[in-house]
């Protein structure tokens, strides 16, 4: 969602364009520290299979979420939003956190932990601000619904009048075939990367 404008000197704004410099960056260093975690010790059966306890309803929530949400168009109160403010952000902090367990690296969850903090915290508070300003019915809908751990019931959707519909056009507009395709390739590292290094290095 575009972020509202704010102060020069507002710290979610200075926050941000750093976030926006290191977001790339990062992103390949994670990457690049668990390609070699990958490589350096052969995953255990066990924690792969118990990764895939996390990573997929992350990804099933991150294709729901997608389903439902109209990024500025409308507030999105229905559906997984019923339960938790950020169903996208939570799918993400779910398949990162599997995949954390499945190289059962303390760097690795360490460095994911870094990036949550780093990129998405200051685009979360960003975002709520934008619909603050945009939706006048966000304060309310704040109280009934946590931001990052969800609810078990849903919140009750005044003026929306029913439970919402998962559209699959809204999924593919979002691109959230991306999330699934991703962590296939991780996985597909994750089994195969040191058999296919140890073929190359030692012939």
């Amino acid at each position: 969602m575009t972020p509202v404008s704010a102060p020069p000197n507002d710290w979610i704004t200075r926050w941000q364009r750093i976030a926006r410099r290191i977001r790339v960056p990062l992103g390949f260093a994670t990457a690049a520290l668990y390609l070699f975690e990958a490589g350096r010790r052969p995953p255990l059966a066990a924690a792969v299979a118990w990764s895939l306890a996390l990573v997929i309803p992350g990804l099933w929530l991150r294709g729901y979420a997608s389903g439902y949400v109209k990024k500025n168009e409308e507030l999105t109160t229905t559906g997984p939003y019923a339960h938790v403010r950020n169903p996208l952000y939570l799918g993400s902090i779910l398949i990162a956190a599997g995949f954390a367990v499945a190289l059962l690296s303390w760097p690795v969850a360490a460095a994911l932990a870094v990036m949550f903090v780093a990129i998405y915290v200051p685009v979360i508070v960003s975002e709520e601000r934008f619909l603050r300003t945009t939706f006048p019915e966000f304060e309310e809908y704040c109280r009934r619904v946590p931001r990052l751990i969800p609810r078990i019931t849903p919140a009750p959707s005044p003026g929306a009048g029913q439970r919402g519909q998962f559209f699959m056009p809204l999924y593919l507009k979002h691109r959230e075939y991306n999330a699934l395709l991703g962590v296939s390739l991780l996985y597909f590292c994750l089994i195969f990367l040191r058999a296919a290094l140890n073929a190359i290095f030692r012939g």
